[in-house]
């Protein structure tokens, strides 16, 4: 009971009305749609045009290459063309590990140089030595450095009309049904399935155009994995015919050199066909140690996460993967995504038109009632290289 005046203070949590991606969480938990349903927990924006633009900022690790051998006593070094590298960067052989001062850059192939700043003694630098940037320093009452900044790169999806309806005749909406309060909710339920689902395999697969269609404006978007693909071609890869824990591991690998959220560490959800799940269940068991109990009535790996050095892996087995078939390509798949770089852009939520119900009757006049879910949208993947995609499992193996 609420004395004075109502406000939404006064509102029980899941009373008002929820967005449709948290319905669907809410009434289809373990449904077709968990990409989906997943970023009603995450932030979204609003799209003002069918073209959404978004920008993408990644941090930028220094580094030369050296083009011709040095001796000990050069302070001019020949290198690889570069960027991003300013006077007062300390620099590291990797092979020697003696570390320079960078003093200035004379041209785009050459970097003047303090030599053995350190306890390591300068040696003969090789053609095709490494430098890596440490850090920088300068001296007392230095003047101020060069400023760097990181350049944002400007990224394009396009937004995507999903529609889906729902019908049926006035009589068959008047027959009660065994298995559930009544034929209209069946429908409406059915047709929210198929529209979670539309947009759930746009997430995953869809590829930007823009055209027209039947004399009018027609635009897909760009999904995740094309994105990793065209943005983070390195981060995909094909298996072979078996996979020990070593291949999974570098497989892995790939998408844990960038961090996006610092906040939560090396984090990333793993979307699995059923084959895919199977494999990794199996080169756990080949490359590992454990036993079997009397006392406890469960059976089986429940491998839910994988662990590696660098980072924390969340399995999702996802419905639609399976859909083709053990043998399909699909089910031999894992999409890893890193949900803290992944969102939406709504350009207009979902809604539902319906006609002839509540008594709202249409045009023509047709016995019957149903309506249409629409939604556009586009994705967002701000840090592609911080996700992957692995093809291929196929059989476990040790080592």
């Amino acid at each position: 009971m609420a004395v004075g005046l109502l406000s939404t203070a006064n509102l029980p949590q899941n009373l008002a009305e929820v967005s449709f991606e948290s319905a669907i969480v809410r009434l289809m938990p373990a449904g077709s749609a968990p990409l989906f349903g997943l970023t009603s927990l995450l932030k979204s924006e609003t799209a003002t045009n069918i073209e959404h633009g978004y920008f993408s900022k990644t941090m930028v690790f220094p580094s030369l290459t050296t083009t011709a051998a040095a001796l000990v006593g050069d302070t001019t070094l020949t290198v690889a063309a570069y960027s991003h590298i300013r006077s007062g960067d300390m620099i590291l052989n990797e092979r020697t590990n003696e570390i320079m001062l960078v003093t200035g850059t004379p041209t785009a192939t050459t970097v003047a140089v303090q030599r053995a700043v350190g306890t390591t003694a300068a040696a003969a630098v090789n053609s095709g030595d490494n430098l890596r940037t440490i850090g920088n320093a300068h001296e007392q009452g230095s003047v101020r450095p060069s400023a760097v900044s990181i350049i944002a790169q400007r990224q394009i999806n396009n937004t995507q009309i999903f529609r889906d309806s729902w019908a049926l005749t006035k009589t068959m909406a008047s027959i009660p049904l065994i298995v559930s309060s009544n034929s209209v909710s069946e429908s409406r339920q059915d047709c929210a399935a198929f529209h979670a689902v539309a947009i759930e395999k746009a997430l995953f697969f869809g590829e930007r155009f823009m055209g027209t269609r039947n004399g009018q404006p027609f635009h897909t978007m760009e999904g995740v994995i094309p994105r990793i693909r065209s943005a983070a071609a390195g981060n995909v890869t094909t298996l072979g015919a078996t996979t020990n824990w070593t291949q999974l591991e570098a497989a892995l690998d790939t998408v844990l050199n960038v961090t996006t959220d610092p906040k939560g560490g090396n984090i990333r959800t793993l979307f699995v066909g059923g084959t895919a799940r199977r494999v990794i269940h199996a080169i756990a068991r080949l490359n590992s140690t454990y036993n079997i109990t009397p006392v406890t009535t469960d059976w089986g790996l429940q491998l839910d996460v994988i662990r590696t050095p660098r980072g924390t892996f969340e399995l999702i087995e996802h419905p639609l993967f399976n859909a083709y078939g053990a043998n399909s390509v699909w089910a031999r798949m894992a999409v890893i995504i890193d949900l803290s770089c992944f969102s939406l852009a709504y350009l207009r939520k979902t809604s539902d038109d319906a006609y002839n119900s509540r008594g709202v009757q249409v045009d023509n006049g047709i016995d019957a009632e149903g309506g249409t879910l629409t939604t556009e949208l586009t994705c967002l993947v701000t840090n592609p290289q911080a996700c992957g995609l692995i093809l291929n499992f196929t059989a476990g193996a040790q080592g």
